[in-house]
């Protein structure tokens, strides 16, 4: 079973800090800069360990890999980015390959199982994650 990460709350300084300081310097790395072409040997090699012991820090004190906290914050990056676009300007798509989302049928499915809606409604700035279509009108019967 995969432990959520908490971003926020009045314990995550507290929990922060009792995390290695190696997968303390690896989330800054991410933070910092989550569309760089990083990948779990640049992370390890900038930490200064290596890859499997980077890969286990992540792992017992976050329930998850490197790779996978990359993809949360690239995640989280493009759904704030698509909140705050205009619809008439931006593309879906083109947010998505900008935060390193290369195929747009994983980004959409994994952007509507974290926010509970789909990319194009957050864009649009739609409530609700139902079936209707994007006019606000119900699926015709299929």
């Amino acid at each position: 079973m995969r432990q959520q990460v908490r971003t926020s709350g009045p314990l995550v300084g507290q929990v922060a800090a009792a995390r290695p300081a190696t997968v303390r310097t690896a989330i800054e790395l991410i933070e910092a800069d989550p569309q760089a072409p990083l990948t779990v040997s640049v992370l390890a090699a900038q930490c200064g360990v290596g890859s499997r012991m980077l890969q286990k820090g992540f792992q017992q004190h976050l329930g998850l890999s490197p790779m996978e906290y990359l993809r949360d914050v690239r995640l989280r990056r493009a759904h704030e980015e698509l909140r705050g676009a205009d619809p008439y300007v931006e593309s879906v798509a083109a947010v998505a390959r900008r935060w390193g989302f290369t195929h747009l049928g994983r980004f959409a499915a994994a952007h509507e199982a974290k926010y509970g809606k789909k990319p194009l409604r957050t864009l649009r700035g739609q409530p609700g994650s139902g079936s209707g279509s994007l006019l606000g009108m119900p699926d015709s019967p299929r």
